[in-house]
């Protein structure tokens, strides 16, 4: 296996930014569901409604995303433009975040959630099209999986004591409204606080001269790239893979708790286990990123979608804490070699110039959200009224996905 790379100090930069936006989704996948559990239930909905509203939320997010993120994608590849548009959606996921914790009206906490989740969402978009700004094509595997993998073990960190915080602030004369509040602040402050190097030392290397009209600009350059984007097959059938694989990905992360939750299953059981999904993922994606240097990153790709297809197998047995610490498992040993890989593996199919714009595309496909699987989710288990077969439905997307993946990899030859 080839050596270590020596990041740079951009890279290093770039790297901390996952550690700190890590926190946001952990707590996402951990503590805000069980948090809008308890408010939905003084409200009186049920535990499939509840899984459904939880569900629905989350598309909202990427409806959203998916309107506003190509365009200000392909604003951000102008000449200084990148850096600002960036620190702006990520202000607002980090107020939004501080602000999830004051909420007591579940209705009130779903738009405060939407509106969290798109500023993350949107920051990320532009996070990843600096990659071909941080490092060299080469070095855009590892890097890419050492940003996840730090930013698995990273986020541990508040969520551990967020989490005793939680846990044990009875003992302490902390009520559960305040512990919650105070575990919402500090994910925000990680965030903020880890973004401040990026901000520091990034500097745009690729970009699109300014021109006079913005705005009216970028949309003309989206709506060319968007009527061309099928002669470009590599990219195009990628997306295409990318939207039904990720989807799901994107799915079991978004609603690991709910989905045990409304499974009745021990919420501090609940919560070790998805503990020891970012410990698990910490070691398997730099493992990944190591591989990459031996094994073209398709076939890596393609045994990560073929991993989470048996997964959703398992899913439909899943009804005991024991299966889910299983499951959480698995999911920690293929989640951050897919995403990783997925992003560098499209940086170096993309021209770096319009990185802004195709990536505020690949969004679209599902990187903040996953509209058509938590759609796919919430409405099978309402129309089944089993919760076990609303998961196990994602396993046509990872089929649909490696498929078309593998018509992708065909174009890049």
């Amino acid at each position: 296996m080839p050596d270590k790379i020596k990041l740079t100090k951009m890279e290093k930069a770039w790297i901390l930014y996952d550690v700190g936006n890590s926190a946001f989704i952990l707590l996402v996948s951990t503590l805000l569901p069980i948090y809008f559990n308890a408010i939905a239930q003084q409200a009186g909905i049920s535990s499939t409604d509840y899984l459904a509203y939880w569900g629905y939320a989350t598309s909202a997010v990427t409806i959203i995303v998916a309107l506003l993120g190509p365009v200000l994608g392909t604003i951000t590849d102008f000449q200084g433009f990148k850096k600002p548009v960036f620190m702006i959606s990520m202000l607002i996921g980090v107020a939004g975040c501080m602000f999830l914790g004051f909420t007591s009206s579940w209705i009130v906490f779903l738009a405060v959630y939407v509106i969290a989740k798109c500023g993350y969402s949107s920051s990320l978009i532009f996070y990843d099209a600096m990659l071909s700004d941080v490092t060299s094509s080469d070095r855009m595997d590892e890097v890419s999986s050492r940003g996840f993998a730090f930013g698995y073990i990273g986020s541990c960190i508040p969520f551990v004591i967020g989490l005793f915080v939680v846990l044990s602030g009875s003992r302490f004369g902390i009520g559960q409204m305040a512990a919650m509040t105070f575990a919402f602040v500090l994910s925000a402050l990680w965030w903020l606080a880890s973004t401040i190097p990026l901000l520091v030392s990034y500097k745009q290397t690729h970009y699109v001269g300014v021109q006079r009209q913005i705005v009216c600009s970028s949309f003309r350059r989206l709506a060319d790239t968007m009527k061309n984007i099928k002669q470009e097959k590599a990219v195009f059938v990628f997306l295409l893979a990318f939207f039904c694989y990720i989807d799901g990905v994107y799915t079991i992360i978004d609603m690991a708790t709910a989905y045990g939750t409304a499974l009745g299953l021990d919420t501090t059981g609940l919560l070790l286990a998805l503990l020891l999904t970012q410990i698990t993922a910490f070691p398997s994606t730099l493992i990944f990123g190591r591989l990459s240097g031996r094994y073209p990153a398709k076939r890596l790709i393609s045994i990560c979608i073929a991993a989470y297809t048996f997964i959703s197998v398992f899913a439909f047995t899943l009804d005991s804490q024991p299966k889910f610490w299983i499951l959480a498992v698995c999911v920690g040993m293929f989640q951050g070699g897919v995403q990783a890989l997925s992003r560098s593996h499209f940086a170096k199919i993309i021209p770096p110039e319009k990185s802004g714009e195709y990536f505020g595309i690949f969004d679209i496909c599902g990187k903040g959200a996953s509209f058509l699987g938590t759609m796919l989710v919430s409405v099978t288990s309402q129309l089944t009224n089993n919760i076990n077969y609303g998961v196990g439905s994602l396993i046509v997307l990872f089929i649909l996905g490696f498929f078309l993946f593998q018509k992708s990899c065909k174009y890049v030859e």
